[in-house]
């Protein structure tokens, strides 16, 4: 393969936010326009390889799940990667770990706390001068797009999802055990979390008269469950920013399904006095797998493969329910929610919860054609069961079920 100039990526697998970021920050020092990737546990990271190659791996040895050591002995055993510089840093030094380590060839095996001087002369001589041309790795460890998004889906915790998806999934999961303090020390340090919950604190509905100016108003005002919520809708929205046009105009299409879902299943729960906001997540997550498929397709291009038009719809058409329902069941999304997601695209046998029928009458309303009014669905079948007066119908924001 002839050389040429990439961007040189490096791979952190570190658990502990602040020792990641000091990671990062002595990549930048050597290599200033370096793309460095951050992942907190072993998983990930081997997904994150088996994608796309990067030029060097940094790794806690006591990584969640799968460790450091063990990270390395995988990477080892695949023809394309026994080569991969990978620092491996670990708190066991006893003669029996390091004897275990070396057969691996580790390219530095750095004892907890390591000097942080040290690993930057270290990491002189693994990474490239940010000038200098370097040979284009070899990117892919499968080279059929059907091989690889059959592994992506059966991966690790939903892989091709932004982090922070994750997490904000995890979170509203437990806003049960949440305080509003410990929402504020989390959220706190990002500024466009703070600033999207003071402006939704802010407006008309929450006003309550006195403007809102701290994140501590907001959260006050806004509540746990809402202010996850949020939290969950930006996750996903920056999630669906992609490089290629093609695949950044169905992210954006279908965060806006999303969106748009989520507003009206919220709508329609609280006039009916039911749980908004568990009917605001169901609609949020309910086109999961298309935005979990589409950051697959972009990670496959970045990758070095390549996509047709055909391809991607195909892929969209055949693919996304089953990336969705391997993403709910491995985040082990409780069945009541995963029963509410279901719910929008059709109603089965059996009892349903109201806040179902709430979620089947949303995807009812989205479906509508715009010469057709919601008047038009009194007779469906959620409708009925809900008992519900035709002039809330005749009340549904037009904005809430019709694409602008």
């Amino acid at each position: 393969m002839t050389a040429s100039a990439h961007c040189v990526e490096v791979l952190i697998a570190e658990a502990d936010p602040w020792t990641s970021n000091l990671l990062q920050q002595l990549v930048l020092d050597v290599c200033g326009d370096a793309r460095v990737l951050q992942v907190n546990d072993g998983q990930a990271a081997l997904a994150r390889c088996k994608r796309r190659l990067p030029d060097l791996v940094i790794a806690d040895g006591e990584l969640p799940g799968l460790d450091g050591l063990e990270l390395l002995r995988q990477l080892r055993r695949h023809p394309r990667t026994p080569a991969l510089p990978f620092v491996l840093i670990s708190g066991r030094l006893d003669a029996s770990s390091v004897r275990a380590a070396r057969p691996l060839a580790p390219s530095a095996y750095l004892a907890k706390p390591f000097n942080a001087e040290s690993l930057r002369q270290r990491l002189r001589t693994l990474l490239p001068a940010p000038a200098a041309s370097v040979t284009v790795r070899q990117p892919l460890l499968l080279s059929e797009l059907r091989d690889y998004l059959d592994t992506v889906r059966e991966e690790g915790q939903g892989a091709p999802l932004l982090s922070d998806v994750r997490n904000a999934v995890s979170q509203g999961l437990q806003a049960g055990e949440q305080d509003l303090g410990e929402l504020e020390a989390v959220f706190g340090s990002d500024p466009q979390i703070t600033a999207l919950l003071i402006a939704a604190a802010s407006t008309a509905a929450q006003h309550q008269g006195v403007p809102c100016h701290t994140l501590t108003q907001a959260l006050q005002r806004l509540g746990v469950a809402r202010t996850l919520n949020l939290v969950l809708g930006l996750a996903l929205q920056r999630n669906a920013q992609l490089r290629d046009p093609r695949l950044a105009e169905l992210a954006a299409h279908t965060w806006q399904q999303a969106r748009r879902s989520a507003e009206l299943a919220r709508w329609l729960a609280l006039e009916l006095k039911l749980d908004a906001e568990l009917c605001y997540t169901a609609g949020l997550l309910h086109n999961l797998g298309e935005l979990a498929l589409l950051r697959s397709l972009q990670d496959w291009l970045e990758a070095g493969g390549e996509l047709s038009n055909e391809q991607i719809d195909d892929a969209m058409l055949r693919r996304s329910a089953s990336f969705g329902s391997a993403l709910r069941i491995r985040w082990r999304l409780p069945f009541g929610l995963r029963e509410l997601i279901a719910a929008l695209y059709g109603l089965g046998s059996g009892v349903f919860s109201r806040e179902a029928l709430v979620l089947n009458l949303t995807g009812l309303l989205l479906a509508l054609p715009n010469n057709e009014l919601p008047a038009s669905l009194v007779e469906a079948r959620c409708v009925r069961m809900l008992r519900l007066d035709p002039a809330l119908l005749e009340r549904v924001p037009v904005a809430l079920y019709q694409a602008s």
